[in-house]
């Protein structure tokens, strides 16, 4: 729980303090506008390419933003900034010092300031990166989690604040309302969401934003609701004669017809906002620029009523403050229904620079160093300064923890099996590990775990059932626990997992993370999943069972294209492991890729079917066993050679192995000299092929292990998914190829049956190599 803000008196802002507020307010609403203008009317394009950029909804966070960054946050707080406000985000930064004059001229230029908040891309502080809508309004309340479970095991963390400035709009996204509304979420009293409620989405104004339904679910979740609706100017218009009257007519009339009263002269107004005899006299006793002001003066304009929202936060639970605002406020554009992109004229540019003191022939120009702008700026600057993030520890991960499996065993029980191994062999390394799954936590072979490790909560819990001799999985929370499960929103799972994953960069406090969910779910949770990778979150993400293996479940639970998924997403390494020693060589691999500069995660692929692990003809020779194991994590190894040269090579990825070397035999007793590789990883095999094109940088010695150009034969991949996620190996030695795989919904059935149907058995496998060595 975080403590109470501090700040200067509990009263209001004094007036010369919030004069100087208000120009610094001035200056950021130019600061932004001016660097979106740059880089669309005065930077050279050569191409004609439209650069973009959102003067409008920038305009519309000033205030609240400069408000919070000024007068409110601490060092220790994070803020997530809507996206097409990160104008408003470098001009505060700019401000602040911690921004080079250089970058205000390269918006969305190549090297300079990215399009939206980037942590690793934008060379200014950023805590969250946001783009993609609901998951960087998302990103505080995983933040916060994060925060609080590496507090838990030994502190480093701290306190703080987690602030998400989101876009009215942005509430439509379901991320948002499956993240409120997960019951661990109720107790995070440091989150804080400043909704702008601007009331336009892209193309128009939305005729019901239902701000009243917005309050009632979010207080149903538990949630303090503060609403910040008028200015001060309004607030004293509704103590005179008729501000009953103005009031209740403001209040209740629609979105559109408020945002026409924003576009109107004074006589316009004049004639079109009374709807009585007590508005209209209160109306005709105002002058011109009263009463145009009135009609634009709500409260995410008002830094004191901001400021108060903000002193009025209860930590003890998580809270949203629903700002009303004018979409463009402070520009010619405003509330028009068109101004999401729209840019202003160079001669709407000037007279914006002359209303807030400034030049467009110096548009960068700073503070006089004297004035009480720059010594709240350098105020500001010194109370948000953060201390570097500590050296990291090391953390060693072993690379083989000796076992050799035997029997039939399945890679889905190999991950419990070598979590369990790993907290014997390498305690440490097992203490940072932490898992997370929507509800499948049994399902997927987790239980073992979770018993040895406990569930994470922040405080102890009692378990009901701890006397229960039927009682197989142990919920025991506390907060040495080392597991979490959110409900069933893969969405949630994800966007914890990448802040689970980016502690080692905000606190130097790395975690090894490991989310698990049925494999046909990673598409749903693919894009939050790779914002989280993009915005340094590293982690492992495991999808089990998969593919038409899990035969019984039908069409709907089988996943196809997530082999390629896997194979195509940036900074992940992708496995699919047939056999359970497999996965513990791979798993250990990926747990050492996380948590440092330069890491990467990776997705594992699993399976439900319990093959045979003799096949695997592990060797028992040291050295020999390092070289598969090596070879493994590289991405593919030979798993059976055939007496001289070879007529067919069959690779073969995941639970389909079996089929791969029953069908070498049959090939066999027909006089076919068949290869089999075993391939574990496309990615890293793709990698291989391109950097010995010259494309990158990879090690291309794993292809002449597995597919040396003095077997090269004719091909035939595949797997239990899409089969063009393996087509690009014919391209290795320039050989006839054959792809098998599965590309069609598949329904209910035996596994024998569903393989038949798809033409993955051995038949399959046989009839392919005959063809494409015919």
């Amino acid at each position: 729980m975080t403590s109470g803000q501090p700040s200067g008196p509990d009263a209001a802002i004094a007036d010369d303090r919030l004069a100087v507020l208000t120009e610094v307010e001035k200056r950021v609403l130019w600061l932004s506008t001016a660097i979106i203008d740059h880089a669309n009317r005065v930077r050279p394009n050569p191409t004609g390419l439209k650069v973009g950029g959102h003067q409008a909804s920038s305009a519309s966070m000033v205030t609240i933003m400069t408000a919070l960054w000024f007068e409110h946050l601490r060092a220790q707080d994070r803020v997530s900034v809507k996206p097409h406000a990160s104008p408003v985000l470098h001009a505060v930064n700019y401000l602040l010092g911690e921004l080079d004059e250089r970058y205000l001229t390269t918006l969305r230029e190549f090297g300079g300031l990215q399009s939206y908040p980037s942590r690793s891309k934008d060379p200014d502080p950023v805590d969250y990166s946001t783009g993609s809508v609901g998951i960087g309004a998302t990103a505080p309340i995983w933040g916060a989690l994060a925060r609080r479970y590496v507090d838990s095991k030994g502190g480093g963390a701290g306190t703080g604040r987690q602030y998400s400035l989101v876009g009215d709009a942005e509430l439509d996204e379901g991320a948002c309302w499956e993240a409120i509304l997960d019951p661990m979420v109720a107790e995070l009293g440091e989150v804080v969401w400043i909704v702008d409620l601007n009331r336009q989405s892209l193309d128009r104004v939305v005729p019901n934003i239902g701000a009243f339904r917005i309050q009632g679910m979010f207080e149903a979740a538990g949630w303090q609701v503060l609403t910040v609706k008028y200015g001060r100017l309004l607030h004293e218009l509704f103590e005179r004669p008729g501000g009953d009257a103005l009031r209740r007519r403001i209040d209740d009339m629609p979105n559109p017809e408020y945002q026409r009263l924003l576009r109107c002269t004074p006589a316009q107004l004049r004639e079109r906002l009374p709807d009585s005899p007590e508005l209209q006299g209160l109306v005709d006793a105002l002058d011109d620029d009263t009463l145009l002001a009135a009609i634009r003066n709500l409260g995410g304009h008002d830094l004191q009523a901001v400021g108060d929202a903000f002193r009025a936060i209860d930590d003890t639970r998580p809270t949203v403050i629903l700002a009303y605002t004018v979409k463009g406020h402070g520009l010619a554009t405003a509330g028009h229904p068109q101004n999401h992109s729209s840019l202003l004229t160079a001669d709407q540019l000037g007279e914006l620079a002359a209303s807030v003191g400034t030049s467009v022939d110096d548009p960068w120009a700073r503070f006089a160093d004297d004035s009480a702008a720059a010594e709240l700026c350098r105020e500001t600057a010194t109370r948000l300064h953060r201390a570097p993030v500590p050296a990291l520890p090391t953390v060693d991960v072993p690379t083989d923890i000796g076992r050799t499996p035997s029997g039939k065993a399945t890679t889905q029980a190999a991950l419990g099996r070598t979590l369990l191994d790993l907290t014997r062999s390498a305690p440490e390394a097992a203490a940072r590990v932490v898992t997370l799954c929507p509800d499948v936590s049994s399902s997927t072979n987790l239980g073992g775990w979770v018993n040895k490790v406990g569930v994470w909560s922040a405080d102890e819990r009692r378990d009901w059932f701890d006397d229960d001799p039927e009682t197989i999985l142990h919920w025991r929370e506390r907060p040495t626990g080392q597991h979490l499960e959110l409900g069933i929103a893969e969405g949630n799972l994800v966007g914890l997992l990448g802040e689970l994953g980016a502690t080692w960069s905000r606190w130097g406090q790395p975690l090894l993370p490991i989310g698990v969910l049925y494999d046909p779910f990673v598409e749903r949770a693919l894009e939050p999943w790779s914002f989280g990778i993009y915005a340094g979150g590293q982690s492992i993400l495991v999808g089990t069972p998969s593919g038409v293996s899990l035969a019984p479940e039908g069409g709907a639970h089988q996943s196809v294209t997530t082999p390629s998924v896997g194979l195509e997403q940036p900074g992940c390494t992708t496995y699919e492991p047939a056999f359970a020693i497999d996965v513990e060589w791979t798993l250990l691999a990926s747990l050492a890729r996380l948590g440092r500069p330069g890491g990467t995660s990776a997705y594992l692929r699993l399976s439900t079917r319990p093959i045979d692990q003799t096949l695997a003809a592990v060797p028992t020779d040291p050295a020999a066993r390092e070289r598969r194991r090596t070879q493994v994590v590289a991405g593919a190894y030979p798993l059976r050679r055939a007496p001289g040269k070879p007529d067919v090579t069959i690779a073969a990825m995941g639970a389909i192995v079996p089929e791969a070397l029953a069908a070498a035999d049959r090939l066999a007793e027909q006089g076919i000299a068949a290869d089999v590789v075993c391939v574990t990883s496309p990615g890293l095999l793709f990698d291989a092929v391109q950097a010995r094109a010259g494309h990158g940088d990879a090690d291309t010695w794993v292809l002449d292990a597995a597919f040396p150009a003095h077997r090269a034969a004719p091909l035939v991949t595949i797997l239990d998914g899409h089969p063009h996620t393996l087509a690009f190996l014919a391209g290795i030695n320039q050989v006839r190829a054959t792809h098998l795989g599965v590309s069609r919904f598949g329904q209910s059935g035996d596994l024998e049956s569903v393989y038949r149907h798809h033409g993955i058995d051995a038949d399959a496998v046989v009839t392919a190599a005959l063809d494409v060595t015919d």
